[in-house]
């Protein structure tokens, strides 16, 4: 169950030709990872300060933005031959605080003991797999409600102004995707 995340490679093939683009002007992929946070901050400024419809497309055009960084950093480091282990650590770290500081947005529209249980469901999912690789297993992605889901839940929070409910629904969501992988996770160590 891959959710949207089995499109990567198909989404991949569309950002080649950027990529390639990137690599001659010589981008830094940690540049890449960074700019897919910034983003990630101005989609939460325009849910928190836009109302409902207006902040859909700008909350989605950053979203998409803010994928396309989260598939371009590493991409573009293993095009170049500039794969390292501190870059592979920023791209985790920055797509943790990509994920956290997007659902910050949602303190304008929502209690925040509410926001606070969705960043944290959120970020069980990467815990998991990345506890997994650890482990020694291969490293998952996507389920139920994985990085994308998560981002067009927002855009419909943002579309309709359902805060509370795509909360729940990313909470609960993100917690079924973590279990899902753990399952997967707990068969491959067996």
């Amino acid at each position: 169950m891959d959710g949207l995340y089995a499109l990567k490679p198909w989404y991949a093939r569309r950002l080649s030709g950027v990529r390639a683009a990137l690599a001659r002007r010589g981008v830094s992929p940690d540049a890449l990872t960074a700019a897919g946070v910034g983003c990630a901050a101005l989609a939460a400024a325009a849910l928190a300060w836009l109302p409902a419809p207006l902040a859909a497309l700008p909350v989605a055009v950053l979203l998409a933005a803010r994928l396309a960084f989260a598939n371009l950093d590493g991409a573009l480091a293993r095009d170049t031959g500039r794969t390292t282990r501190r870059g592979a650590l920023l791209n985790e770290l920055g797509d943790r605080a990509a994920d956290l500081v997007v659902l910050a947005g949602f303190l304008a529209l929502a209690a925040p003991w509410l926001v606070a249980l969705a960043a944290l469901a959120a970020t069980l999912p990467s815990w998991v797999s990345l506890a997994g690789a650890a482990a020694g297993a291969p490293r998952l992605n996507g389920g139920p409600v994985g990085k994308t889901e998560r981002c067009l839940l927002v855009v419909l929070a943002a579309a309709t102004g359902w805060a509370v409910p795509v909360l729940a629904v990313l909470a609960a969501g993100s917690a079924l995707t973590a279990l899902v992988r753990l399952g997967r996770l707990w068969g491959e160590l067996a």
